[in-house]
């Protein structure tokens, strides 16, 4: 599914940013549980949560997208 490919692209690059789930949730204003329902591919993320995620991590949305 496409929210299990989202999620594990969205970890790869927080694990490679070198950030805990805790610690960018907090940096983005999201609630830690909701991010890692997100990571773990349960929750259908909104377009607006998914771009407030690209710009925690300072990448594009195509760059988020990239491979999926």
């Amino acid at each position: 599914m496409i929210t299990e490919k989202l999620g594990r692209r969205i970890r790869l690059l927080r694990n490679n940013a070198g950030m805990s789930q805790e610690k960018f949730a907090l940096s983005i204003d999201m609630d830690r549980s909701y991010y890692a329902s997100v990571e773990s591919g349960k929750r259908n993320i909104s377009i607006n949560n998914i771009e407030k995620i690209a710009n925690g991590l300072n990448i594009t949305l195509e760059e988020l997208f990239k491979g999926l």
